[in-house]
C-alpha cells in the first residue's frame, strides 16, 4: 500500500521534483528504506545501466528501438528521483507514438541531464567514500 500511496504522491506532486540537485534524495532514500549502503549501490547501478542505454539510444534508427530506450531511461530515472530526465523521455515517447520523428536535438538535452545526474551520483558516490 505505502507504494501506491508513494506513486500516487508522485504523480500528483510533481512540483516537489529537483529538490537539492538533480536527484530528489528524499525520494531515494525512501526507495531504499533510508539504507545508505543501498542508495549507494543502487546509485551505481543506475550509472551503469543509464550509460549503456543513452549509448543505445544514441545508436537507434527505427522508432520502436528509440521509444524502448527512452522508456527504460525514464523508468530508471524515476526510480531514483531524477525527475528531469525521467519527465524529458516521455516527451519524445509521445512525439513517436504520434508518428513524429525525434529530432538530435531532444536526444543530446536528454544526454546532458543523464550526465548532470552522473555527475551528481559521483559526487555522492565520493562523499560516501566508496
Amino acid at each position: 500500500m505505502g507504494r501506491v500511496a508513494g506513486f500516487v504522491e508522485y504523480v500528483e506532486n510533481p512540483g516537489r521534483r529537483r529538490a537539492g540537485g538533480p536527484i530528489d534524495r528524499e525520494h531515494l532514500a525512501k526507495q531504499c528504506l533510508h539504507d545508505a549502503n543501498l542508495e549507494i549501490e543502487v546509485l551505481r547501478l543506475f550509472d551503469e545501466t543509464i550509460t549503456r542505454y543513452v549509448e543505445r539510444l544514441s545508436a537507434a534508427r527505427e522508432p520502436e528501438e528509440i521509444r524502448m530506450n527512452l522508456h527504460v531511461i525514464k523508468g530508471a530515472a524515476a526510480g531514483i528521483g531524477a525527475f528531469t530526465v525521467a519527465d524529458m523521455a516521455p516527451q519524445a515517447e509521445d512525439a513517436l507514438r504520434e508518428g513524429w520523428s525525434v529530432g538530435t536535438e531532444l536526444i543530446e538535452d536528454l544526454s546532458m541531464a543523464v550526465e548532470e545526474v552522473r555527475g551528481y551520483i559521483a559526487g555522492i558516490v565520493a562523499e560516501a567514500g566508496e
